[in-house]
């Protein structure tokens, strides 16, 4: 294979599809169509059929037949996943279950309606996130989808239909599925499979007739399938060509390519390549090379950034390529794109030099599968000025000054070189002098230090010297030779120079956008996105940079205080979504350039730029990098608004949750000992049959229930005081066995007949604490080791002082720590044991923690050995102060 016939890297780059080195991912197949009832289904069926008969493991996921019998019956033969079961409203509905689908082991499954919205409480919300899991665990799966679900086609499909659906998927996984089967049935064959009944049942055939199902509409859809496909189709030959190394045109699909010049009268061009492009309904592509010639010209850049804009505006792509023969670049690019057409302007039929082809000319001889249309253009063709090879004159007098200075430096050193070296040798250093006057100070420079070295060696070292007068003959040859030679050098020295600062545009601008990505990627606040602007943008495009961004209430609002921004110019930009200001065709009597933020899925903000005369912008390679640099800031400012989104659902669904807990607690927990109270009280007004001691036993089972009721409300209100108004102490010295003595007092009743062990040393010191507070902890704790542990238990409470610390323990032996992590147990309306039938909110532990908390202590459980469950509260604790004596001194 010859260099030539070989890929092109950074093309294999970007069409390199797996990390080899990564675990296999599914291959996933979509059966499109243009709308139901066309057989997607049917067709995935068969197939499935196929594959096991080829020995693949295949299974269904889910498959909705929608009461077809020809679809019912293709289910024979295949095994069927079991649904997952939800209840809804009173009754079980049924879903796909996608942890019994990634642990059944089979090779290929059968995912229907890709577009589908999962019920609540699913792992996804969608079911094309079902399908990429199990891509992702090397599944293969066949799905069916229809046009109208994509998200770039769903608002295209309702205004056709005048339904829109709200199911979508995003084309990337349309455009990353490894296949794509178009299943087609023309209208009127649909429209009898309607009729007959086998799309819809009888009763709904009418009314599918008359809004979704007409002829029209059918037609519509089935072109936006089949070109929707196409697309897809486009993309994979242009894989395979890049791959394959295909340099010739397939002229597979259509795709103009409209070659222009830097001059603004080209804008004629750009207008009669969008009037082709919409009479022939295909993409096209603006084209300028940018040759070494143009590239130093400010002239030609800011004529090159209205041709861009004017590109862009008529839906173009404006693609700028550096070069140094237009042809031959030209030729290359539309190779590589699939271009079936160049458009040129009449212009190019003529060449500015008579001893060389016009650029149609040359294309034509290159290039016999690419067609050619010169388009009559009006323009003004503009006399050759050597001298604008540099724009500046100041510029151009400096260089050609300095060249003429290093060439009489080279004489005089050649003049004491030359009794030590022959003349022929000399002549190597003036050489040596045009190449590096070139490669420092460009063509002109180098031209002119050609033409300096050859009249400075004639009259300096040619006999007779100091005259331009040549006696031999044989050195008109050698200042010919010499000419010739020393502007080739030149001319090669100056190209190299213009690709090297090509290439070093080109990774100044690559790297700029590897940064701006990098630094926006991690933002998730609108303050790290400000930023990365005044940061990063500001100083790579040398001009003030201000971010518009709209407010709560949709209204923009300027992130920095500045004087050039206009709000009612921002207000325009983000409601159009068009550039304006200056340097533009709308509003460009404003000071400052306005740039819209369009994010994938809505506009977000507006970039107002005080460009000033800043040169990045004269460009077009620097507006490309602006505008790509807008886009990356949009994406960051959509992410941080659907983050922002995410946080306030997780809230809300929190605080659902909360609430359908606390409702639950108060239907059954706090219901339960008001019917037992109830009941009781019932029994009383029968006193017939009781006697004195049954009396007083249901008079202490109506105050222990009722001492539960109201230890439950009075969780419920202290825990909402203390999150509204916070933990208040009235703290004071206690000592601890006296707290924990009241607490066993009012927990007397609930922990009979278990035995308790209290162990408090006499020195133990007092400690500083809300008496009033601890006891409620130490209540809530002897409470729920009363609730879980069994009547035969023994409850030890133990005091220690170790340090600058005292330390509460009480534990029991009963059944322990329920599995997971100790610290949940601590959360609000979190229980031990969530199907328990022992009455509770789940309250208590986190009353708990926010008492202690705010005495600045710990509170933690642990397992106690051999069995059982240990509290353990570390208090703050600091010496009490002295006691003054009362009595009075004699």
């Amino acid at each position: 294979m010859s260099l030539e016939d070989r890929p092109d890297p950074d093309e294999l780059l970007q069409v390199v599809g797996e990390d080899p080195h990564q675990p296999r991912r599914g291959q996933l197949k979509i059966f499109f169509g243009a709308c139901a009832g066309v057989g997607k289904t049917y067709a995935m069926l068969k197939e499935a059929h196929q594959r096991q008969s080829e020995g693949v493991s295949v299974a269904i996921g889910i498959v909705e037949t929608h009461g077809r019998q020809e679809t019912q019956t293709l289910l024979q033969g295949l095994p069927v996943l079991a649904r997952k079961e939800y209840q809804r409203q009173g009754r079980v509905v049924t879903e796909f279950d996608l942890d019994a689908a990634l642990v059944s082991g089979y090779q290929l499954l059968l995912v229907d309606e890709l577009a589908h919205s999962n019920l609540e409480g699913s792992r996804h919300a969608k079911r094309w996130q079902d399908v990429e899991e199990l891509l992702d665990a090397g599944i293969d799966v066949y799905t069916a989808l229809n046009v109208q679900h994509l998200d770039s086609l769903n608002e295209v499909v309702g205004g056709i239909v005048g339904v829109r659906v709200r199911e979508t998927v995003p084309d990337r996984i349309f455009d990353r599925a490894a296949d794509v089967l178009l299943v087609d049935l023309p209208p009127d064959d649909l429209l009898a499979r309607l009729n007959a009944g086998k799309v819809y049942l009888a009763d709904s055939v009418a009314q599918a007739r008359q809004h979704f199902f007409r002829r029209g509409n059918l037609i519509a859809l089935r072109e936006l399938a089949l070109r929707r496909v196409a697309d897809r189709v486009n993309a994979d030959v242009h894989v395979y060509r890049i791959s394959h190394a295909i340099r010739t045109v397939w002229p597979t699909r259509e795709l103009l390519m409209v070659c222009v010049s830097a001059d603004s009268a080209q804008e004629a061009l750009i207008r009669e390549g969008a009037r082709l492009a919409q009479q022939w309904q295909t993409p096209w592509i603006v084209l300028h090379v940018d040759t070494p010639s143009e590239s130093g010209q400010i002239k030609a850049q800011e004529a090159l950034v209205r041709l861009a804009a004017s590109a862009q505006h008529a839906g173009a792509e404006f693609a700028n390529i550096a070069g140094q023969d237009v042809a031959h670049t030209a030729l290359a690019y539309a190779r590589q794109r699939n271009a079936t057409k160049l458009i040129l302007g009449n212009s190019s039929a003529r060449s500015r030099w008579p001893w060389r082809p016009a650029l149609s000319e040359r294309l034509a001889r290159s290039n016999p599968e690419i067609g050619l249309l010169l388009v009559r253009v009006d323009t003004v063709q503009r006399p050759i000025r050597p001298l604008e090879l540099l724009e500046t004159p100041m510029a151009q007098g400096k260089a050609l000054s300095i060249a003429s200075i290093i060439c009489v430096v080279t004489t005089l050193l050649a003049e004491q070189l030359l009794p030590f070296f022959e003349l022929s040798n000399v002549i190597m250093l003036f050489l040596i002098t045009v190449v590096f006057t070139a490669l420092r100070l460009g063509r002109l420079a180098g031209v002119w230090a050609s033409l300096l070295s050859v009249a400075f060696f004639d009259f300096f070292f040619v006999e007779p010297r100091y005259s331009f007068s040549v006696t031999d003959t044989q050195y008109v040859f050698t200042f010919g030779v010499m000419l010739v030679v020393a502007l080739i050098i030149g001319q090669l020295a100056a190209r190299l120079q213009a690709e090297a600062r090509a290439a070093r545009d080109g990774e100044r601008r690559a790297a700029a956008l590897t940064r701006v990505s990098r630094d926006l990627a991690g933002a998730l606040a609108l303050e790290q996105v400000l930023a990365v602007c005044r940061d990063t943008l500001e100083p790579l495009f040398e001009m003030p940079m201000v971010l518009v961004v709209p407010d709560q209430h949709n209204q923009l609002v300027a992130t920095r205080h500045t004087s050039f921004v206009e709000l009612s110019v921002a207000q325009w930009v983000f409601d159009h979504m068009e550039a304006a200001g200056k340097g533009t065709e709308t509003l460009n009597g404003a000071s400052a350039l306005y740039l819209p933020l369009k994010g994938p899925m809505a506009p977000r903000g507006v970039l107002v730029v005080q460009s000033g005369a800043a040169a990045s912008l004269r460009t077009p390679d620097g507006r490309r990098l602006l505008d790509a640099c807008c886009f990356i800031l949009a994406q960051a400012l959509e992410r941080i608004h659907y983050v922002a989104i995410a946080q306030d659902t997780v809230l809300r669904m929190e605080g659902e949750k909360m609430r359908n807990t606390l409702l639950s607690a108060v239907s059954h927990d706090l219901r339960t000992p008001l019917t037992v109270i109830r009941g009781l009280a019932e029994t009383l007004e029968q006193p017939k049959g009781l006697g004195e001691t049954e009396q007083r036993d249901i008079a202490r089972a109506i105050r222990v229930e009722s001492d539960e009721l109201r230890r439950q409300v009075s969780n419920l209100l202290d825990l909402a005081r203390m999150q509204n108004e916070g933990v208040k102490l009235h703290k004071e010295w206690h000592a601890l066995g006296d707290i924990v003595g009241i607490a066993l007092a009012r927990c007397a009743a609930a922990l009979q007949p278990r035995q308790v062990v209290t162990e408090f040393a006499a020195d133990l010191p007092l400690v500083e604490v809300d008496g009033v507070m601890l006891e409620r902890v130490v209540t809530n704790l002897l409470d729920n080791a009363a609730k879980y542990t069994p009547d035969t238990s023994t409850i030890w409470l133990r005091g220690v002082w170790a340090g600058q610390s005292m330390y509460l323990l009480i534990s029991d032996d009963g059944p322990g720590l329920p599995p997971g992590d100790p610290e949940r147990l601590f959360d609000t309306f979190t229980r031990g044991q969530k199907e328990s039938s022992v009455a509770g909110v789940g309250l208590g532990l986190g009353l708990c923690r926010t008492i202690i908390a705010a005495h600045g202590g710990t509170i933690s459980a642990r397992p106690r050995l051999p069995q059982g469950v240990v509290f353990e509260i570390r208090l703050p604790w600091k010496a009490a102060p002295r006691m003054e004596s009362d009595e009075l001194p004699t």
